[in-house]
């Protein structure tokens, strides 16, 4: 003890240092914190979490869907038949099963008076309407009350559209066929809305008692009857479910019935809400890719600040593999920040949405934190960053100590070591396979991925050959115009960057511009130039003559065609059960549900045969049909093929004689398949006529042969044209809308990259800057030469994205809308003008402040 001190004890390493030396580095050299890198995180955040919440409300909505299947199907399945009741084996096995409730929907004329008529989606319902969920009504009143006969009238609630379009109140009453209704509450809320799809016409809610008094409901009429089961709680699991449906099909094969459960209460609203999350998902991923340059911007200015810190770490041994490792772990971990950022957003917005809006949205959202879709999420940001991170680091592998120092001055361009271009291609490619593994559809996808890596390239060659030619045109006399044209083609100029940002930017505006005016044009010019003023439909085939000598009568100059028509499901196709047909997207939508079908003796107005030859007048022999040419070939379909359809509950089959080319366009009457006369030899239906003018129509004849149809012919339901095309535009508004909204996104991110491109050059401009002030160059004579710069990048960028998104928007237009293109470039020019102007604008901003800086300060470092 004498002369000694007490021995210390071994001190336990700390948390810290038990860490990899990389990423002890790595957290030291952050607590510098992120200047710098705000354009960096923005981006990321931004694309993750345009990503995020766009697959966590896709999955609210779907688990809604799924949790309100019951209240949306109205019970736990619903049995729908086309143009007929349920016969009596039908009806008894349906009623072995659990409690049957009835639905009644078509299309009718409500006739009020001097005031005029209206179309009107009626539906009706039983007296235990809704079996599940509330009905709600202004005033709320109760099913008898609401729908009891009184005073020669039944009750119904009413769509307000209705009311205000026919300028009616609560207590009038209108006439439905041959039935009174009175209007004895506005229609609120119907809990099963979402299940009956979109309608042309307001909803009128009556009984079914009212439904017969009308007598609408005859052989051939266009109503569609659903038979909703509610299950005991036995056969109300998957399972059960799985067995009725199996055993429905296989006891009535030929009952024609289109079969839903609650599992699947609205498959096509899932579906839609599928391809609508692909597409936001793809401009979230536009947005982050876009956002990508922003993060190379940013690594190389991270880099560019870290010259003295990487030649030291080099002067001291350290390896160049571990130098850009340890650098690519900070930038990594501050990518982490921006993408914790973006998925924060994104969970919380089905919740957000939920709590402030729920109470007006029409359909179910069921918030829930989508575990699996925030990682693909998270793994979108992460690749973003790893892949547009590497090239910029690797880059600094190889380069001497002296070389860093030298690179202030002139930066030397290289192509970094192999292994990071390994890493580059390996990084890529995951991140294309989880651009097509997460896809609802791979081909859009791919097409996206194709599209993408063209722009990249394209717009790299645009600035390369920009810069090549700035360097071989001769030298100005002017200080301004050589000091710009200078900048464009020097080492290090800002050129890739700001053609890359601005031209993703310019092409993606000019594509939705583009896109708008065609679509309006389609909508409001063109069709209705050569579209017919009326369709008539459920015209009784006892009836038909007549009420086509009374159009002639009413519209004297007009073409007036008339064909028969009925509903039928397809079943097989070339032998094969349509189940088991997997059919592209584009023509899908002929298996789903009935189509229109029906019979004549000649080919129709606005078809083509192309293949094969049309039946002989009074064809007697096996039953045939023509279809149209484009989905005969989705289907996989070719002349001699035999396909079964359902019609009325019988299976009827007919062999493929010719194809036709269909003009879809012109709005006249056809349809996907029309068979030979002695098909449907016998069967009741209805026919459907067209009147079109050949100059036009006039809103006060329109109006005088709507009232005198719906008096004359109460089961007759007119649909003019203008209205059904003003319906349909006002749905593609709103989808355009909501496109212009998500879009946005990527043209955010766009301007992100822009400002970020041009605080990477801040360095560079800055010493410019500081060397021509002290050789006496004016700030007017500096601002006006580099305002001729941006101008003239922007100009040149402009015209490649004017070529590129017109060129885009034609390609969706024809491929994948299928519509007509015509050139409208006065919004696309206008967009590109206001690019021009805002990146003049943002690179004067940060101009202006580098010219503000003290000289001295400077040189002194030099």
């Amino acid at each position: 003890m004498h002369g000694t001190l007490p021995a210390t004890p071994p001190r336990r390493p700390s948390s810290a240092s038990r860490m990899p030396l990389l990423l002890r580095l790595a957290f030291r050299e952050l607590r510098g914190g992120l200047t710098g890198f705000g354009i960096f995180l923005a981006c990321i955040a931004l694309g993750v979490a345009a990503i995020a919440s766009v697959s966590s409300l896709s999955r609210s909505l779907t688990e809604g869907i799924t949790r309100e299947g019951r209240r949306i199907l109205g019970g736990d399945m619903a049995f729908s038949l086309l143009q007929r009741e349920a016969a009596g084996p039908e009806r008894a096995f349906l009623e072995t099963k659990g409690r049957v409730a009835v639905i009644a929907t078509m299309r009718a004329m409500a006739v009020a008076g001097e005031k005029g008529s209206g179309l009107v989606e009626m539906k009706a319902v039983d007296g235990g309407y809704p079996t599940i969920g509330t009905l709600e009504t202004d005033p709320q009143l109760a099913p008898a009350d609401l729908f009891a006969e009184r005073n020669g009238a039944f009750g119904a609630a009413v769509d307000p559209a209705l009311l205000a379009r026919l300028d009616l109140k609560v207590g009038d009453r209108v006439t439905v066929g041959a039935a009174n209704v009175e209007l004895r509450a506005r229609l609120d809320s119907e809990p099963d809305k979402i299940a009956d799809g979109i309608g042309f016409g307001p909803r009128l809610l009556l009984s079914q008692e009212a439904l017969k008094a009308t007598g609408l409901v005859q052989p051939g009429s266009l109503v569609r009857w659903t038979y909703r089961l509610t299950l005991p709680p036995s056969l109300s699991t998957e399972e059960g479910l799985t067995q009725i449906q199996t055993e429905a099909n296989h006891l009535l094969p030929e009952a024609g019935w289109n079969i839903r459960t609650r599992l699947n209460a609205d498959p096509r609203f899932a579906r839609n809400i599928e391809r609508f999350t692909q597409f936001l998902t793809l401009v979230g991923l536009t947005a982050l890719l876009v956002g990508g340059v922003g993060v190379a911007n940013a690594v190389r200015g991270f880099v560019d600040r870290k010259r003295a810190s990487i030649a030291t770490l080099k002067s001291l041994g350290a390896p160049g593999g571990q130098v850009v490792m340890l650098y690519l772990t900070q930038v990594m971990l501050i990518a982490l920040v921006g993408i914790g950022i973006g998925l924060a957003f994104g969970a919380a917005l089905p919740f957000v949405i939920t709590a402030f809006f729920g109470h007006l949205l029409p359909i179910p959202i069921q918030p829930t934190l989508a575990w699996s879709e925030l990682g693909i999420a998270l793994l979108y940001g992460a690749l973003t960053a790893l892949v547009f991170a590497i090239a910029p680091l690797g880059r600094a592998h190889d380069v001497p100590v002296s070389g860093l120092f030298r690179d202030q001055i002139d930066p030397e361009r290289r192509w970094p070591r192999k292994r990071y271009v390994i890493a580059l291609a390996v990084s890529v490619a995951a991140l294309v396979g989880l651009s097509l593994v997460a896809a609802y559809d791979q081909r859009i996808a791919l097409m996206f991925v194709g599209a993408a890596a063209g722009s990249f390239v394209l717009l790299r060659l645009v600035a390369q050959g920009i810069m090549a030619l700035a360097r071989r045109l001769p030298r100005p006399k002017r200080t301004a115009p050589r000091l710009a044209l200078a900048n464009i083609h020097r080492p290090g100029a800002l050129t890739p960057s700001l053609v890359l940002s601005l031209g993703l930017g310019i092409t993606l505006l000019v594509t939705l511009a583009v896109i708008d005016s065609n679509l309006t044009r389609q909508l409001t010019q063109s069709l209705p130039e050569k579209a017919p003023s009326f369709f008539f439909l459920d015209i009784p085939n006892q009836q038909a003559d007549s009420f086509e000598g009374f159009l002639k009568n009413q519209a004297t100059d007009a073409h007036i065609e008339r064909v028969p028509m009925m509903r039928g499901r397809l079943v097989t196709l070339g032998g094969r059960p349509v189940a088991e047909v997997k059919a592209p997207e584009d023509v899908s939508w002929v298996l789903e549900g009935d189509r229109g079908i029906t019979y004549s003796q000649k080919p129709p107005e606005g078809s083509n045969i192309v293949a094969g030859e049309w039946w002989p007048e009074n064809y007697r022999g096996k039953p045939l049909v023509s279809f149209d040419r484009k989905i005969a070939e989705g289907l996989g379909l070719k002349i001699g093929d035999e396909i079964t359809v359902n019609v009325l509950g019988r299976n009827i089959s007919a062999t493929i004689a010719n194809l036709r080319e269909i003009e879809w366009r012109s709005m006249g009457i056809n349809f996907v398949m029309v068979f030979s006369p002695n098909t449907f030899a016998g069967a009741p239906h209805t026919h459907l006529a067209t009147v079109t003018f050949p100059n036009g129509s006039d809103p006060a004849l329109d109006a005088r042969i709507l009232r005198s149809s719906a008096q004359a012919y109460p089961m007759v339901t007119s649909v003019r044209v203008k209205d059904a095309l003003e319906a349909v535009n006002d749905v593609v508004s709103q989808l355009v809308m909501a496109i212009r909204g998500a879009s946005s996104i990527a043209l955010i991110a766009s301007l992100l990259v822009l400002a970020g491109a041009l605080a990477a050059g801040h360095r560079a401009r800055l010493y410019d800057a500081v060397v021509l002030k002290t050789l006496g160059a004016t700030r007017a004579r500096l601002i006006s030469a580099y305002a001729l710069e941006y101008g003239l990048l922007g100009l040149a960028t402009a015209m490649f994205g004017l070529i590129a998104g017109t060129l885009a928007a034609y390609f969706i237009l024809t491929r994948v809308m299928n519509l007509a293109f015509t050139l409208d470039l006065t919004g696309a020019l206008l967009a590109c003008l206001l690019a021009v102007l805002v990146s003049v604008g943002l690179g004067l901003m940060g101009t202006w402040r580098i010219l503000s800086q003290k000289p001295a300060q400077y040189l002194r470092n030099l």
